[in-house]
């Protein structure tokens, strides 16, 4: 995402975010991938599209042994002391998905920008919509708990098209075709230019200010990695192992009365999405930022986690 509306003190200006190693030739290279994606949709249709990344996908699963390993690993290591069971079957399937998967997912995030907007919104299907819209006649903000499952990063978007005001939480240690993606997303879509963004260590009166604003903020907690002593954090069980998951923007949205949703995006055949709403986990009438009741709170926010990666297990992101 495109940091054009940071609105924090510790954050860099849109021109140097947007500039940090996009060189000529980086762009020259994801302008040529891009103009050759295009005009393979143009030619055989996004149906085509989806099946060239079908192909390509299968075909990085047959030739990356390292990266198939890899998922295998972590697969086994996520539900390593649960009761849900994999064989090698069942194994290889969810491997070969997760590849084609995010192969096509990657395709469809390159062209988004260039689709007509009905034909975006004729892709995706928006489940729970009456909860989010609930959740906002409130006028107190909502929180938007994400997970790293799936093609998370479109979700922010796909609401801002949808006319919802929207913030994010991202890490700035973003690539470079992110970054290239995200200035054409803004050439294209006025909505993107009033997104809010803030980095992973922002500070917290701005978050305070998104939900007095009335945004709603997104942000994924199930952190896989230590990110600093000063993030809060809470343990959870996932899979019958302990984890930390970040909890600062749940207690900031309890402080502030907000309601905190969860939701998902499934990727389906032919560039066709769910996105999946759940909740609230809380009621903001009467829940605080107190110990038992966060812990409860990021409890169901695992057990949803689990339940959703038990139902796809191909959506892990990271392999």
């Amino acid at each position: 995402m495109a940091a054009d509306n940071v609105i924090t003190d510790n954050s860099l200006p849109k021109q140097e975010i947007e500039g940090i190693d996009l060189g000529i030739l980086s762009r020259a290279k994801f302008a040529l991938v891009r103009g050759f994606l295009w005009a393979w949709a143009r030619c055989f249709s996004l149906k085509g599209l989806y099946l060239f990344g079908k192909f390509f996908g299968t075909c990085e699963w047959l030739i990356n042994y390292k990266r198939r390993r890899r998922f295998r690993e972590h697969l086994e290591r996520i539900f390593g002391q649960s009761q849900v069971q994999f064989n090698k079957k069942s194994i290889r399937k969810a491997c070969l998905d997760h590849f084609t998967r995010t192969r096509c997912d990657k395709l469809f995030y390159l062209i988004f920008d260039k689709l007509p907007r009905e034909k975006i919104f004729n892709r995706i299907k928006f489940h729970n919509r009456e909860i989010l819209d609930e959740a906002m006649e409130r006028n107190k903000g909502v929180y938007f708990c994400m997970s790293h499952t799936g093609s998370y990063h479109v979700v922010i978007l796909l609401m801002a098209l949808m006319g919802y005001k929207v913030a994010g939480v991202r890490d700035p240690n973003e690539g470079n075709l992110r970054r290239y993606v995200q200035i054409k997303y803004e050439e294209t879509f006025p909505e993107f230019r009033d997104i809010r963004m803030f980095f992973s260590d922002t500070y917290p009166r701005d978050i305070y200010r998104c939900f007095q604003d009335g945004y709603i903020l997104g942000s994924a907690l199930d952190i896989g990695r230590h990110r600093g002593t000063h993030l809060r954090t809470a343990k959870v069980k996932l899979f019958g192992q302990e984890r930390e998951f970040l909890t600062g923007p749940v207690q900031i949205a309890l402080r502030c009365g907000a309601p905190i949703l969860q939701g998902f995006v499934i990727s389906r055949k032919n560039f066709y999405f769910r996105l999946v709403v759940m909740g609230p986990l809380t009621n903001p009438d009467t829940e605080l930022d107190e110990p038992e009741i966060l812990n409860d709170l990021m409890q169901r926010y695992a057990d949803n986690i689990a339940d959703h990666l038990t139902e796809h297990p191909d959506h892990i992101s990271k392999s």
